[in-house]
């Protein structure tokens, strides 16, 4: 009996992905649940697990787009019983040139072989990032890239040839740096280079230019005394991972502060939907992780019902399924209101953009000492700019205002966070 392998539903606004990538080879026996092969999506990239167990056969090729519901691949369970076979097929391939031959098939996927074809290049000698070592389209890139570099480098070692001819005593071999100054300049063409956007990378660019053509879209911004949170933070962080697990870190906070405030403006937490405004009783948070493949944003479903230890250990979580593309589909959907924070890189003023078709998103910033004025001292604090970029069509300037300014209250003095007062 054989099993259809289909592209599953990837959740809102996901109508194709492109198949990536073949992590197990056409014929080969895979599990129930083990990982087939990567989905490349508009949100992340995911891997497809097997619905059963037995033999593989392959539907459809590497870099093919396929429709959601699409059937990718059939399993055979009758191969069950056939499983022992292929052991015993090595004993005969002992020799030397089937192993040659058999390894560049499984590890290569089609796109991948007729780059390495095209370049003549030697798979054995690039180091594969993909699952199990696998070589991937980005690694024959970045090396046929190392491989281009020292072209032009010889080039700007030729001219001290060219001063031999000019000796110290004659005045006239002046002349003659004029032309070693020209000699680099042919080599200024080889650096540009052009490669396809990933559909990533595209979908972040349609996002971000939609939410500005699509939203009247305005910032405000406050800034924030982080002197309490950070003596919280010291006095407690060994005793909270010691019962919690992970680090005490500011976007449990900042999250909990969030939520508290969106209760009070819900208008922030709603969305625009035609004629109509939708609300929600509860929060979704996303919050907004930089990886090397682009921007993403998972969602922390429920945020409103989570204390600042279960906050933690979710963020956490999602960032380090977001780094190493693991992220669920339904992780990636369904957010009322986002967080960004460009402190990590030194930011310490920005205006985010909203992520459509959600009404609100914070940002957060460096925090720097500065001078303030305290009682009428001036005194040294931790200080750090806030920014809430909201739609104007559905948030007032009072509302926006009054939310910062909640947020503020609830930070400088963190026992409110606790007391919900």
């Amino acid at each position: 009996m054989s099993v259809q392998v289909e592209i599953p539903s990837m959740g809102e606004s996901v109508s194709e992905v492109i198949l990536l990538e073949w992590l197990k080879g056409d014929g080969e026996r895979v599990e129930r649940d083990e990982p087939l092969c990567v989905l490349e999506t508009d949100k992340a990239n995911v891997e497809l697990p097997s619905p059963a167990s037995g033999a593989l056969k392959h539907l459809q090729s590497t870099d093919t787009t396929l429709a959601i519901g699409a059937v990718v691949a059939e399993i055979d369970e009758s191969a069950q019983a056939a499983a022992p076979a292929p052991a015993s097929k090595p004993e005969p391939t002992a020799s030397k040139p089937e192993p040659t031959a058999s390894k560049p098939e499984p590890t290569l996927s089609p796109a991948v072989r007729r780059l390495v074809e095209e370049h003549e290049l030697d798979p054995a000698t690039i180091e594969g990032t993909g699952k199990d070592g696998r070589l991937t389209k980005k690694d024959v890139l970045a090396h046929i890239e190392t491989l281009s570099a020292p072209e032009p480098a010889p080039e700007p070692i030729q001219p001290p040839p060219v001063p031999k001819p000019a000796p110290p005593p004659e005045p006239e071999s002046t002349p003659a740096p004029e032309p070693a100054q020209s000699s680099p300049a042919p080599a200024s063409p080889g650096l540009t280079r052009r490669e396809p956007m990933s559909r990533l990378r595209q979908r972040i660019a349609e996002h971000l230019v939609a939410a500005q053509h699509n939203a009247a879209m305005l910032t405000t911004f406050n800034e924030i005394d982080m002197s309490a949170v950070m003596q919280l933070r010291a006095k407690y962080k060994e005793r909270f991972a010691q019962v919690h697990g992970s680090s005490l870190g500011l976007m449990s906070f900042f999250s909990r502060a969030a939520v508290l405030a969106l209760g009070e403006f819900p208008a922030i937490n709603a969305q625009i939907d035609g004629t109509h405004i939708v609300y929600h009783d509860f929060v979704n948070l996303g919050i907004a992780v930089s990886t090397e493949r682009g921007l993403v944003v998972p969602v922390l479903h429920r945020a409103d019902q989570m204390s600042i230890a279960q906050l933690e250990s979710n963020i956490k979580r999602l960032a380090l399924s977001a780094r190493d593309n693991k992220l669920a589909m339904d992780e990636l959907s369904g957010g009322t209101f986002t967080i960004t924070n460009g402190g990590v890189f030194g930011s310490l003023l920005s205006t985010p953009i909203l992520n459509a078709p959600q009404s609100g998103i914070l940002g957060m910033h460096a925090i720097q000492e500065r001078p303030v004025a305290v009682e009428g001292q001036v005194v040294i604090r931790p200080m750090m700019y806030v920014a809430l970029s909201y739609d104007h069509r559905l948030v007032d300037g009072q509302q926006s205002v009054s939310f910062l300014v909640r947020l503020k209250e609830l930070l400088e003095d963190p026992a409110r966070l606790l007391l919900e007062v």
